[in-house]
């Protein structure tokens, strides 16, 4: 028994409420190296003629990555403590792990074991519920559509007339949005991710001059209502994205930094090193990157946060917004992040607060500061297996299932899962053109735990590589659209919506096949079990998977029936959903 890969640890994602009465308990061990775990638990103050009453149950194995496996109970305490241990069998050996380490027997002193002190509501992870069914659409507004001419900026060239570049401009706006929200509706999106719409110089707004106006060239606080007030009568949600770790060159405050020097009331506003203030070549203060036109804001000086948490407020007071999705959201202190959720919740409570985090980011996500993160493990994941071919499909069920125990299971099931973004290349270029491939991506984000993220235009086949070409104007022509790809991504939407094990209300496993070329994975829920099959091979393969030998299953997509024997014929790039009756 490989003692030296058991890890466990409480009060965190190997130990915590899923809800307010139920504890998830994980533990990780080596791969392949136990038969069987098993969770001894009680309460640490119940006693009976022959000591501690402690029960045991059998863990459940619920994946593997490269190293390790991983094993899981939930277990309901009745009078909402618990202490607990585990007992670890290999086929040669038993061993009790504990808080205090391994034993030959079950210690009888509950001092040794590990501690749930008390399940207490108020610490249980809630993310608003709406989010777990809502499919996202993220806009980028200066490219998706221009409904007023009137509000064009100086040198707007004609829609989609010339290749995007960091400088130029084509007129898009929130007229353009509104014309277009029945697109949305028929795709099957009840969620709109907007990039910054606040005032700011450049085409992406993310350098803002004034964040409690609207950018002139979109429209104003008018329009923005009547757009909300759109989006809501639809059952459409809005997100907008805070900009807070930095502002722009333009921003009042700083301009007043760089005219007054170290006389500005505002020099403590950011990370200044020296005066006087230099931009070139080299800025001599904190920004994003090295970007001197993005200086940092510092959230820990109180005139700040008065000011950036007035703004958190303001858009959802007066224009009833549902959410924020917090820019480089890793470099701004926790402490500001606290203060941010307890304001936004106050006005709010079921507001959505997605970071925008690229790493492991459950320091943020224990309940007091962010509702999600941006799921980027599971987009490169998704991306190097089905749109890259770099990584096999053991690799990638590896990575995917490190990614769902990185968190606990509520965190996961409100996940914000992206396949591309303004930031990165689009998805049907990262998969050399082939819609085959994009499509075995969306049919695995769709099915996947969480929440997903389609951006705009990939619906319909645009192409683009990293910023600034994956910032197209969006094509409504419909003969220059993939409609097909339109209508798949569609249905896909329609199954999520319609079939219970389809979206967020099952569980997840990958299946064991014998055919390296495909994946096959289970979604269950407690009244339907689906069993979904895909060939990332140009080429045909045959593939056999234990569940589905000798049942019946109903075909999702064709609701035809059948009787599966020994194998199944895949065609390239292809895939089966099988409801298992």
């Amino acid at each position: 028994m490989f003692k030296e890969a058991v890890y466990h640890r409480p009060k965190d994602n190997f130990a915590y409420a899923y809800d307010k009465d139920t504890l998830h308990i994980m533990i990780q061990v080596k791969k392949g190296d136990m038969e069987g775990v098993e969770l001894i638990y009680g309460d640490p103050y119940e006693w009976g003629d022959k000591g501690w009453v402690s029960h045991v149950i059998a863990m459940e194995k619920t994946g593997s990555s490269n190293l390790h496996d991983f094993w899981k109970a939930a277990v309901k305490p009745p009078y909402r403590r618990l202490r607990y241990g585990f007992r670890l069998s290999d086929g040669k050996e038993t061993a009790f792990y504990t808080e205090r380490g391994f034993y030959a027997a079950a210690p009888d002193d509950t001092a040794y074991y590990f501690c749930f002190p008390y399940l207490n509501s108020a610490d249980v992870f809630q993310a608003p519920e709406w989010v777990r069914e809502t499919t996202w659409y993220q806009i980028f507004p200066e490219r998706f559509a221009n409904g007023d001419a009137s509000l064009d900026p100086a040198g707007r060239l004609p829609w989609g007339s010339s290749p995007p570049t960091r400088e130029n401009f084509f007129g898009g706006d929130f007229q353009g949005v509104v014309e277009h929200l029945d697109h949305l509706v028929e795709l099957g999106i009840n969620g709109i991710y907007f990039t910054p719409i606040f005032h700011a110089y450049s085409n992406h707004k993310y350098d803002t001059i004034d964040y409690m106006k609207i950018d002139p060239q979109f429209g104003d606080e008018e329009s923005f209502r009547m757009l909300v007030k759109e989006c809501h009568e639809r059952g459409i949600r809005v997100m907008l994205d805070a900009v807070f770790n930095h502002s722009g060159y333009y921003f009042p405050p700083f301009q007043d930094v760089l005219e007054k020097g170290e006389s500005s009331q505002y020099k403590d506003w950011f990370h200044i090193w020296s005066f006087p203030v230099q931009t070139k070549p080299m800025p001599n203060y904190d920004t994003f990157g090295f970007v001197s036109t993005m200086p940092k804001l510092n959230t820990e000086n109180q005139e700040v946060k008065d000011y950036l948490l007035k703004v958190a407020r303001y858009w959802i007071e007066e224009f009833d917004i549902d959410g924020w999705r917090l820019d480089v959201a890793n470099e701004i202190d926790h402490a500001f992040w606290r203060e941010f959720r307890t304001t936004v919740k106050e006005v709010k409570p079921d507001a959505y607060i997605l970071g925008e985090i690229w790493h492991d980011s459950m320091p943020w996500l224990q309940g007091e500061q962010f509702d999600a993160v941006m799921n980027y493990p599971f987009t490169n994941s998704a991306v190097d297996f089905f749109a890259k071919g770099t990584i096999g499909s053991q690799e990638f069920q590896n990575n995917l299932t490190q990614v769902l125990h990185m968190y606990p299971a509520n965190v996961n099931e409100v996940a914000f899962n992206l396949l591309d973004s303004h930031d990165t290349p689009r998805i049907l270029t990262l998969a050399g053109n082939e819609v085959t491939r994009v499509k075995l991506l969306y049919l695995f984000q769709l099915s996947f735990i969480g929440t997903p993220c389609i951006y705009y235009g990939d619906e319909i086949g645009m192409s683009g590589g990293a910023d600034p070409e994956c910032r197209k104007c969006m094509v409504w022509e419909e003969e220059h659209q993939n409609r097909d790809l339109f209508r798949f991504v569609k249905q896909l939407l329609h199954l999520r919506s319609t079939e219970p094990a389809f979206g967020n209300k099952a569980s997840f496993r990958f299946l064991e096949t014998n055919n390296s070329a495909c994946i096959a994975y289970q979604k269950q829920h407690e009244h339907q079990k689906l069993v979904f099959i895909l060939n990332n091979s140009p080429e045909q393969q045959e593939v056999a998977i234990k569940t589905l030998q000798n049942v019946t299953v109903r075909d999702l997509l064709t609701n035809d029936t059948s009787q599966i024997d020994e194998s199944i014929q895949m065609a390239a790039f292809g895939f089966n959903i099988y409801e298992v009756r």
